[in-house]
């Protein structure tokens, strides 16, 4: 089959297009004949996690595709089955954190820049009949991160006020359209007008401009709930923005990982810092419903044959998407 691998050398440098094994199915597992598959940055990150002197793999976490052949012991799964795949593996119940040997798909195992991919049969689930095949490949990893950290973690409710740093990440872009969904005003931040620009056609209540005086822009309104992704550049920013009480969720630090915090601004103001990281399979299913019955929709960047995989992984390590990045299997 054919496949975007890394091997030999670190970062971009050696990610390849090429044949590899097709998977072989072990009990329990089925095996997906992927329509399309979504880039996240976790894809950029494990180019430089993965040794040179370990085996070549599959890069990729997010897809959707057509199930074609059922492993031993499998119930509930039909050959034929329109499915979407969550690729956080060995999480089934919602719980404080995810519990020891969860891991997510793409690294260490194969993962999804492929033709076809086997994974385990309680990690499919029916893909929802209003997305198409690049909506619904794009789907799983940042719809599943956004829902746990805006629902779970940051428990938003109608008519509250969330802030939202860094707009145009696939994860960002769904918690603005789930906040909305629920009745929230949302704030966001980019350096970027043209994304400031998008974000307001896709519901924002304010853009302001990320190397602006926030403060000042927001003329002293305080928000009830801060989602950070950005780290380093803009949490003590947003972290001002927060009213005595208020939350902030972090699920990633893309500009460094390392904050000064005032614990006794911290401690006197009575807030909640929380970390988020994807989530488990009872809230995808949660998930997968509450954007059914939102018709709620990926916001589509760029889609991309597996040939141009260099264009797109380069689209998103300079963070030009406003959304997701497909791939058309």
């Amino acid at each position: 089959m054919k496949a975007i691998v890394h091997t030999n050398a670190k970062g971009m440098e050696g990610l390849k297009v090429q044949s590899f094994e097709s998977p072989v199915l072990k009990e329990g597992e089925v095996k997906v004949q992927l329509k399309a598959a979504g880039l996240n940055h976790r894809d950029l990150f494990v180019l430089h996690r993965h040794g040179e002197d370990e085996a070549p793999f599959v890069v990729g976490s997010d897809g959707a595709g057509i199930v074609t052949e059922i492993g031993s012991g499998v119930t509930g799964v039909s050959v034929g089955d329109e499915v979407v795949i969550n690729p956080g593996l060995g999480w089934e119940k919602n719980s404080s954190a995810p519990p020891e040997g969860f891991e997510i798909l793409g690294y260490p195992s194969n993962g999804t820049f492929a033709e076809e991919v086997a994974v385990p049969a309680e990690h499919v689930e029916p893909k929802p009949e209003h997305l198409s095949w690049e909506e619904a490949g794009v789907l799983p990893l940042a719809a599943l991160t956004a829902y746990r950290a805006l629902f779970t973690r940051g428990k938003i409710e109608e008519g509250q006020h969330v802030l939202l740093p860094g707009v145009g990440s696939g994860v960002i872009t769904f918690i603005l359209q789930y906040a909305k969904a629920v009745g929230a005003k949302v704030t966001v931040t980019s350096r970027s007008e043209e994304k400031r620009s998008q974000a307001l056609k896709l519901g924002a209540d304010d853009a302001i401009d990320s190397e602006s005086d926030w403060d000042e822009v927001m003329n002293g309104e305080k928000v009830d709930l801060v989602i950070e992704s950005v780290g380093a550049a803009t949490f003590q920013k947003s972290f001002e923005q927060v009213k005595p009480g208020g939350t902030v969720v972090t699920f990633g630090a893309s500009a460094g990982d390392e904050i000064s915090l005032n614990i006794r601004n911290f401690f006197y103001g009575q807030y909640n810092l929380l970390g988020s990281t994807m989530g488990s399979h009872e809230e995808f299913k949660e998930m997968l419903e509450f954007i059914k019955k939102n018709n709620i929709k990926p916001v589509m960047d760029q889609t991309f044959p597996l040939e141009e995989a260099n264009e797109a992984f380069k689209r998103l390590e300079e963070a030009k998407q406003f959304g997701k990045i497909a791939f058309i299997l």
